[in-house]
């Protein structure tokens, strides 16, 4: 299978550049490819302001991202549970997509626009349906910012109705962090999500006789969480509303939290794909841990104020009988427990 393949350098003293994908021309031969490319020329103004951009060319296909199908035309990538870094690229959150009668949708995109281009690949790996939607369950910089190219293939971007403020207070710190962990190559051309559908209570996506029910929360992981349920095969993308073995981190509110999973508890359904670790895990026991934790955090908080300690002296005790159940604990667990000393202390 050959492709097209764009050439985008960010110049300066030291050029930086990427090779990305131009979606839509792949054919079994380099020449089916250049005839695509000729047959309907691609619009290149919208990607290539303020860079230097070379080709198309046809080119043998990239990588693509490996997921599990977890359930019929349910399919899942397992994300590293790990920091983003220049070894994994950015790719430490779980993705994934819902294959309809008339097309596909996409459950967040990841950190990079690599790994929204690999995603691409999966999915025509699996079918030629178009990607008609790509939702996003909250605005972290490891679930959004791989869409761009979904975006260019006409898919409309579903999110929480608070995501749009909450990436445009935060996407250029989150930028700015993902370039310094990562890489500054990985983000050459990098396109914002911007949400065409945004969803203030539920709504529902009929992706051709397969319906997805969107679900937006109260303020709890953060302030803008929403859920994915296939109601065809009981499969719930829960984003980052649920971790597991990957430390939970905290953003919003840990009594929102602590509410929003009972009810998500309470949910039939027949498995949750989490924002982290997983890729499925079987409801409700899938969500015991985090429930445990969340649990844990509140009570030594609430101590910890009882006791007169300082936020800094909280920070090192709080939940700490926790460490051996969680990897990245050390890194998550002191943000965790400054924003629930800092909510739970004017109660």
């Amino acid at each position: 299978m050959f492709e097209a393949i764009l050439t985008m350098c960010l110049m300066g003293a030291e050029p930086v550049c990427r090779e990305r994908l131009l979606a839509g021309y792949a054919a079994a031969s380099e020449a089916g490819c250049r005839a695509a490319l000729i047959e309907s020329p691609p619009d290149l103004a919208g990607l290539a302001e303020g860079l230097e951009v070379s080709g198309p060319d046809c080119r043998a296909a990239g990588e693509a991202l490996e997921v599990a199908e977890v359930a019929p035309g349910v399919f899942a990538h397992l994300g590293r549970v790990a920091e983003p870094d220049a070894a994994n690229r950015g790719d430490v959150s779980n993705l994934g997509f819902v294959i309809g009668g008339a097309g596909v949708a996409v459950i967040d995109t990841g950190s990079a626009p690599w790994m929204g281009e690999a995603l691409w690949r999966a999915i025509r790996a699996r079918t030629d349906l178009p990607v008609t939607h790509v939702i996003l369950t909250h605005m972290h910089p490891d679930h959004v910012f791989g869409a761009g190219v979904l975006m260019e293939r006409g898919a409309r971007v579903w999110g929480h109705a608070g995501l749009v403020r909450a990436l445009a207070d935060r996407q250029a710190n989150y930028l700015e962090s993902l370039r310094a962990l990562v890489g500054e190559a990985e983000f050459v051309g990098v396109r914002v999500p911007g949400v065409t559908d945004p969803v203030a209570e539920r709504a529902e996506i009929d992706l051709g006789g397969r319906v997805l029910d969107l679900r937006a929360w109260p303020v709890a992981h953060t302030g803008n969480d929403l859920t994915v349920l296939d109601r065809e095969s009981g499969t719930l993308f829960s984003g980052d509303l649920v971790f597991d073995r990957h430390t939970p981190a905290l953003d919003g509110s840990l009594w929102g939290w602590r509410a929003v999973l009972d009810e998500m508890q309470a949910m039939a359904v027949a498995r949750v794909i989490p924002g982290h670790g997983g890729p499925s895990l079987e409801w409700p026991r899938g969500a015991h841990p985090l429930a445990r934790y969340l649990k844990v955090l509140e009570r030594d908080t609430r101590a910890a104020i009882d006791e007169g300690a300082r936020l800094s002296e909280a920070v090192e005790t709080v939940a700490q009988s926790e460490a051996g159940a969680w990897q990245l604990f050390d890194a998550y667990n002191p943000r965790n427990a400054t924003v629930a000393y800092t909510e739970l202390e004017w109660e």
